[in-house]
């Protein structure tokens, strides 16, 4: 299978995009090619270019195939059910668990999202604990819970803090 990968140096840290021909397979912070062909891709360029207008402020969602083929059925299911937490909305884990309809519990959902292999594309920045944040496991490394209050700030979720 070719794999594809370029990155994106946002205002959270530098992203990379890995692909397949049928779509995205992974992005995150401190990722790196690989055996992946960095010659340029479609689809990989359509997804740095979502990104760059997400951080600047102009895209709420992401239009673009992602390959889940490699990952379990529960997982698919919970990372659908992800895909549907609007722009600025926040959901709870458990409420995610829910809406995924797979009978997991919460604590199962929490350990899906921290492997979610497409962050940002799949919101799990907008997962939150019933009383507080909750964790993170993306931006860079140590800068996870930074990052997703970042995130969360930028689509409006969270007042900007003061410090």
């Amino acid at each position: 299978m070719r794999m594809y990968f370029d990155s994106y140096d946002t205002p959270a840290g530098v992203v990379g995009v890995l692909a397949t021909d049928d779509g995205i397979r992974e992005v995150g912070w401190g990722l790196r090619p690989g055996d992946a062909g960095t010659e340029p891709h479609e689809l990989v360029q359509a997804a740095l270019g979502q990104l760059r207008e997400y951080f600047a402020g102009q895209r709420r969602d992401f239009d673009l195939p992602v390959d889940l083929a490699p990952l379990e059925p529960s997982t698919r299911a919970v990372l659908a059910a992800m895909r549907t937490i609007g722009y600025g909305e926040t959901i709870t884990y458990g409420e995610l668990a829910r809406r995924s309809g797979t009978g997991l519990p919460a604590r199962a959902v929490g350990s899906i999202m921290g492997a979610n292999p497409v962050p940002l594309v799949i919101p799990c920045h907008r997962v939150v604990a019933a009383d507080g944040l909750g964790g993170y496991s993306g931006g860079e490394p140590g800068r996870g819970l930074a990052t997703k209050v970042w995130l969360l700030e930028l689509e409006g979720a969270l007042p900007p803090t003061l410090l």
